[in-house]
């Protein structure tokens, strides 16, 4: 039996720890009380939507098995993580911690004990992204199954929007690791960073559909227009929608935005035959 394990990282949502560019601590708007509680929202839609497409990939593949692990740090926090998500009634689900130096050596211990778990298939991604569906979920593993076919395997990834990775995994016997990818020391950002290891390695990649994360107040805006969205077109899919994620920016008097006229656009009078309409 093939194991699908769903690899999320994910920091306990702590104030003045997490989502520190929203806040008032850096240039966001919102004291760090409130970024902590959107971003607890947006991890445990994440970790809703990741597990309503396990039932149905359940169905689709009864020959698999699917597992979510939530990888946090420091070892300290990972009691809080378990009792977060049995309050919020999302499992199962296991906590593992992630230790390392750096970024890229926290995220190889994470892959490290998730292939140690049995894993056949890593998808991994943050817990940020209020915008992912279930599509991304099944489609990531849909890809890795591709793969499988390759000797020495290969490697999916999904960009974010901002020259980084949101999803990224690849099969057990692919030859691959993070090393060098963040933070990179010749300023290289993520998806190139990855790309250009696949290549160096001769391993095959495939491409997944972009699915934005939130760090910045921009990202945020951005996220507001399409978790309205995805909660009006969830329930027409049957899929699970970003409920949490909806009710905490309502909280927050952010679920609607709004922008000035941009009169950077170029000219239409010779198109609309006037001035154009504003």
């Amino acid at each position: 039996m093939k194991r699908n394990v769903l690899l999320l990282f994910s920091k306990l949502p702590e104030p003045g720890l997490v989502k520190t560019r929203l806040t008032t601590l850096k240039d966001g708007m919102f004291e760090p009380e409130q970024a902590a509680r959107l971003y607890e929202c947006m991890l445990l839609d994440v970790v809703a939507i990741a597990l309503s497409a396990f039932a149905k990939e359940g169905r689709r593949h009864p020959d698999e098995a699917f597992e979510l692990v939530v990888s946090t740090a420091p070892a300290a926090n990972a009691a809080a993580m378990e009792e977060l998500l049995a309050k919020a009634g999302l499992g199962p689900v296991a906590v593992i911690v992630d230790e390392g130096a750096t970024f890229d050596e926290h995220y190889d211990h994470a892959f490290a004990q998730a292939w140690e778990r049995g894993a056949d298939r890593i998808l991994s991604m943050g817990a940020d992204m209020p915008a992912l569906t279930e599509a991304d979920v099944t489609g990531g593993f849909d890809a890795l199954r591709r793969l499988d076919a390759e000797p020495r395997g290969g490697i999916v990834l999904a960009p974010d929007q901002e020259m980084g990775v949101s999803i990224v995994g690849w099969t057990r016997q692919t030859p691959f690791d993070h090393g060098g990818v963040f933070y990179n020391a010749s300023g290289l950002t993520v998806l190139p960073a990855y790309v250009r290891k696949a290549k160096e390695a001769g391993l095959p990649a495939l491409y997944l559909p972009p699915v934005p994360d939130v760090d910045t107040m921009a990202d945020l805006f951005h996220a507001v227009t399409l978790v309205e969205a995805l909660g009006y077109c969830a329930p027409f899919e049957g899929a699970e929608p970003p409920r949490r994620t909806g009710g905490a920016l309502r909280d927050l008097g952010i679920d609607e935005v709004r922008v000035m006229p941009n009169e950077l656009r170029d000219p239409r009078s010779h198109l609309d035959g006037g001035a154009g309409r504003p």
